[in-house]
């Protein structure tokens, strides 16, 4: 496993540059958004923060949550909580520096269309507790699961849409590595798989389920409900 500065900067440039090649397509995508000149439409509460339309929007409700996890997982390797132990912190790290790869992937593949940098707000969780840090890191992952799993049908960008499953497949093991940390062997479970009919799928949340969650650890501006045609 890889270790990183202290900033969390995902190893330095070299592992982000790493990413954004594995990932394909960086500067593809951030070229296709300023040609698009998509322009969001602002909401006039001074308090909010529109994510867009569009694929534009989409990746900029991607963005949001990469954020939050990034922040939080920065502060989870900062401020270790009593009791953990040299695999964990290791295990926690590399989680860290996903999520930081993740948020500045977003953040290039935007440019001018994405939204600011938010303003977390993680008074709820105790960082000197195993129980919450682990408890909130498992509702961070499950969210992020699904939310993209909720969103994904409606990126019309074939480059996009392959984009997002490479990240989720890293989100979901993510969730079932934070499960296992919890209680050995129980990395899935109906809560997260739908097991009716046998169909075995991963349960998803609609955007308008999931922006009102992540405004729980938000301080300041909050994120409105994204507009992708269905809402």
């Amino acid at each position: 496993m890889e270790t990183s500065n202290q900033n969390g900067m995902a190893g330095g440039r070299m592992a982000r540059r790493s990413f954004l090649q594995f990932a394909g397509a960086g500067a593809l995508a951030a070229g296709a958004l300023t040609a698009a000149s998509c322009k969001k439409d602002r909401s006039r509460d001074p308090n909010a923060i529109d994510i867009g339309a569009g694929d534009t929007g989409i990746l900029n409700y991607a963005y949001a949550l990469e954020q939050l996890e990034a922040a939080f997982y920065t502060q989870v390797v900062a401020s270790p909580y009593s009791g953990m132990s040299d695999a964990e912190k290791l295990l926690l790290t590399d989680i860290r520096d996903h999520e930081v790869s993740h948020r500045e992937f977003f953040k290039a593949a935007l440019a001018g269309n994405a939204i600011q940098a938010l303003t977390p707000d993680f008074s709820s969780i105790n960082f000197g507790s195993r129980d919450s840090v682990l408890g909130a890191a498992k509702s961070f992952e499950d969210l992020g699961v699904s939310a993209y799993n909720g969103a994904g049908y409606l990126i019309a960008n074939a480059d996009y849409l392959l984009l997002a499953g490479k990240i989720v497949s890293v989100e979901a093991r993510h969730a079932a590595l934070i499960r296992d940390l919890i209680s050995f062997n129980t990395f899935v479970d109906n809560n997260v798989v739908s097991l009716s009919e046998g169909t075995s799928l991963e349960r998803s949340k609609s955007p308008g389920e999931v922006v009102p969650i992540a405004n729980q650890y938000l301080s300041g501006k909050r994120l409105v409900a994204p507009s992708f045609g269905i809402y």
